[in-house]
């Protein structure tokens, strides 16, 4: 994000109708990368959990919409208060804002500038429902985001984005959300799953995508979203910054799925439809933080390196024993550190800043304050998710019954299944011998014949 965007100037300039519905198309690309994400994620689980998962990604879309409206807005982008959050009232409820009243120092109304950061604050706590998949009561998992992006997103965010906002002040560089959105999430997602624990039969049973084809749509709506989470998230496009950040998100994302599906080959022998979705999910994730700051060269080595560090990252769950369900940890988590940090390496000073990396004349200071950034989100964010985990498991459950869970979360918590098999191959018209039709009484006996 560029500084200077807490508080509202007199002297702001002209609204920009260009800027504004560019800012727009943004924030709808932004909006449809949670249903694009509830695919991915959909897709990835078994076909008994298939709704539950892509719920625990809509719901979202309802929750943090009211919330942002009736004080998310406000917590995040609000006047700063003693660097840790902000507040002012104007912004409470979205009443005290003019229609054409200005974000400061920019061509783009408050409210644009507030629906585009509604849709960061909606698939943050999304991309978290990943880790959880199959196991978890749907009230309780919505009584968390609920919880959750209020003691932990809204505050996060003003720290990173807000003008007072400590990491901020610091000159943490953070264009578009890899400490604010993708650590946030990613270790989230681990505080959660070290309390409430593992899947039944993990590392037995045969956990295997249901849908690749699923899979795919899901990566490749993030991919095309996330454009508009990345380029708009320098609000204009009158410098040509955007326009880097655009060139090189495609760039990192077509670096990674290069190489995750290279480690895979040699590690596994095979190149596979989920490792290119997931490599290029990492890409993304990895220059959301940097992509402002480095030359598309750069996106190439960050990319790369993002892609090899996420694909060796999801195995870890087998070796440490915690059940990430759908590589959350293994792709956002560490995605998202590698992203913030590598700007410590290759920032070239002559993009979103003048913040210069080791390997252009820089020295260690940008990738220190990288580092801090990157391990204070980190800290605070797995902390405060275990402990609301805690909570919420001792209180009303964060688990459905085992038997549920064998049986499927879908029934239990939805009562629905993603697909029907109970007609699949058969026709509308009933079946005849001769001209006398069967009834369906002797329809439905012969197919439980066939069925046995």
């Amino acid at each position: 994000m560029p500084p200077g965007i807490t508080t509202l100037a007199a002297d702001a300039p002209t609204l920009s109708a260009a800027n504004t519905g560019f800012m727009l198309i943004c924030s709808a690309l932004v909006m449809i990368m949670t249903p694009g994400l509830a695919f991915f994620y959909g897709g990835m689980v078994r076909v008994k959990s298939t709704l539950n998962m892509l719920m625990m990604s809509f719901i979202s879309l309802g929750i943090v919409t009211i919330l942002w409206v009736l004080y998310g807005f406000s917590l995040a982008f609000g006047t700063d208060i003693g660097s840790f959050i902000g507040w002012s009232s104007d912004f409470a409820g979205l009443s005290g804002i003019g229609i054409t009243q200005l974000w400061d120092g920019y061509t783009i109304p408050v409210y644009v500038f507030a629906v585009f950061q509604l849709m960061f604050a909606i698939i943050t706590p999304a991309l978290i429902s990943g880790a959880l998949a199959d196991r978890v009561k749907f009230t309780s998992w919505a009584l968390f985001i609920t919880l959750w992006v209020t003691v932990v997103y809204f505050p996060v965010a003003h720290w990173v984005w807000g003008a007072g906002g400590w990491l901020f002040e610091l000159g943490v560089i953070d264009f578009a959300g890899g400490t604010a959105v993708h650590i946030n999430a990613g270790a989230a997602a681990l505080g959660v799953i070290l309390v409430i624990g593992k899947r039944v039969g993990f590392k037995k049973d045969a956990m295997r995508p249901h849908s690749l084809p699923l899979v795919m749509l899901g990566a490749g709506l993030l991919w095309f979203g996330w454009f508009g989470f990345n380029a708009g998230s320098w609000l204009g496009n009158d410098d040509g910054v955007g326009a880097v950040m655009f060139v090189n998100t495609q760039v990192a994302t077509a670096a990674a799925m290069l190489a995750w599906l290279g480690y895979e080959k040699l590690r596994h022998g095979s190149f596979t439809t989920l490792g290119a979705a997931s490599g290029a999910v990492a890409g993304l994730v990895a220059i959301t933080p940097s992509g402002g700051a480095i030359s598309p060269l750069g996106a190439i080595a960050v990319g790369a390196i993002a892609g090899v560090l996420c694909a060796m990252a999801v195995g870890l769950k087998y070796k440490f024993g915690y059940d990430d369900s759908l590589d959350v940890v293994g792709v956002h988590l560490v995605g998202g550190v590698a992203g913030s940090l590598l700007i410590g390496f290759f920032a070239t000073g002559g993009v979103q800043s003048d913040a210069k990396g080791l390997f252009y004349g820089g020295g260690l200071d940008q990738l220190g304050k990288q580092a801090v950034g990157v391990f204070a989100v980190l800290a605070y964010s797995l902390v405060v998710s275990a402990v609301l985990a805690f909570l919420l498991d001792r209180t009303i459950g964060m688990r459905v019954d085992e038997d549920d869970e064998i049986s499927g979360i879908d029934q239990v918590e939805h009562a629905e299944t993603a697909y029907d098999f109970s007609g699949a191959g058969g026709g509308a018209a009933p079946r005849t011998t001769g001209s006398a039709p069967i009834s369906d009484s002797t329809a439905a006996a012969q197919t439980k014949k066939v069925d046995a």
